[in-house]
């Protein structure tokens, strides 16, 4: 499949990355950062990646308003026009009806990719192929797909889509969803991944635009109402007037929760082209290099005794002596220091709330 007029992409990137604290800061978040050390940051992989499968006018970022300038200096081919600014963060299904209304005003026939900004993918010829796969099956049927992610290990981390033996005629790689779980428990993860009917869910997501369009109106009438009310000044100059009104009375909702786990007409193509969400540190340790001890070390200047399986990740002028830690993460940045246990990394978020009420925005 070449590059049709039809094949739209909708790069989400508006997060903050809390949990990639104190890298990550609300100012510039982790998908503005080279956090994987290759010369480009997240937002720019994402977009290099989609450019075999999309024309580069066919591909929209939705970011928050503050962040609007980054992505005009990271991405200077992408037209400006296609930078959506969203006034507040409402979670991912207002930000995809609001992409989604504003394509279907270009092409009532587009046939639209949901991706996250901040994602790793190492087998990008397998990516390429199944969104063209993908893409096949929803181009003129009334479906919504997901990709599901084979799992290479029991992880407690990742929500689980489970599905059936049933398939789509003509594709089948592409089966019928029986569940979408949440993050699982230890023993359930080992049940999941051992069982074979489970895969990760990837939240990138497959469909045509009157099908989202429809899926928005069933299961999200009051934040499809919203933006239908409001349809005629998406591409005018009254856009950014109506999306602020429109985002002050949206729920905060996210598509998985609204549509995905209520619709009827839900699929899954599972997929292994060596792909993390990047979500914390402990995902970043396994796709950095590590020295004989296990460590993965970024920055010039560590120097580690008695020391094993730990982040480091320091900026280019600053030297660290470390002694005696195993599984730890240490990560300074500007003005913050974070030394946290691996094991427990889910709470950098925690500790982050808390810094904000503790000590004002200055450090997040």
């Amino acid at each position: 499949m070449s590059q049709s007029n039809n094949t739209y992409c909708v790069i989400m990137a508006g997060g903050i990355g809390s949990r990639f604290w104190p890298m990550s800061r609300s100012n510039r978040p982790k998908q503005f950062l080279d956090i994987l050390g290759t010369g480009e940051s997240l937002l720019q992989q994402t977009y290099r990646r989609f450019l075999p499968l999309c024309k580069p006018e066919n591909i929209l970022v939705v970011t928050h308003a503050s962040y609007t300038d980054m992505v005009m200096r990271q991405l200077p081919d992408l037209p400006k026009e296609n930078i959506l600014a969203e006034p507040s963060r409402r979670n991912t299904a207002p930000c995809i009806a609001f992409a989604s209304y504003k394509i279907s005003k270009f092409n009532p026939n587009a046939n639209i990719i949901i991706a996250p900004s901040d994602h790793l993918v190492t087998n990008e010829k397998e990516f390429v192929r199944v969104m063209e796969t993908a893409l096949q099956a929803t181009e003129n049927q009334n479906l919504l797909v997901t990709l599901g992610i084979k799992p290479s290990r029991p992880d407690t981390g990742y929500g689980y889509i489970q599905f059936t033996q049933e398939n789509l005629p003509d594709h089948e790689e592409v089966h019928k969803v029986k569940t979408f779980t949440e993050k699982p428990d230890l023993d359930m993860a080992h049940y999941f991944m051992e069982s074979g009917e489970f895969l990760w869910n990837s939240g990138m997501f497959v469909w045509n635009v009157s099908s989202i369009l429809e899926a928005l109106e069933r299961y999200l009438p009051e934040i499809n109402a919203v933006f239908l009310e409001g349809v005629h000044e998406l591409n005018t100059p009254g856009e950014e007037a109506f999306i602020a009104k429109a985002y002050a009375v949206c729920k905060n909702i996210s598509i998985d929760y609204g549509v995905m786990e209520k619709a009827g007409n839900v699929f899954v193509l599972p997929a292994d082209f060596g792909w993390s969400d990047l979500g914390t540190w402990g995902s970043l340790y396994d796709h950095m290099p590590k020295d004989s001890n296990g460590n993965a070390i970024g920055g010039n200047n560590a120097i580690l005794y008695d020391s094993k399986d730990c982040v480091v990740q320091l900026p280019g002028n600053k030297l660290a002596v470390l002694q005696g830690l195993e599984d730890f993460i240490i990560v300074d940045s500007e003005n913050a220091l974070l030394v946290c246990r691996k094991s427990e990394e889910q709470q950098i978020k925690e500790f982050v709330n808390e810094v904000k009420v503790s000590r004002g925005d200055e450090f997040v």
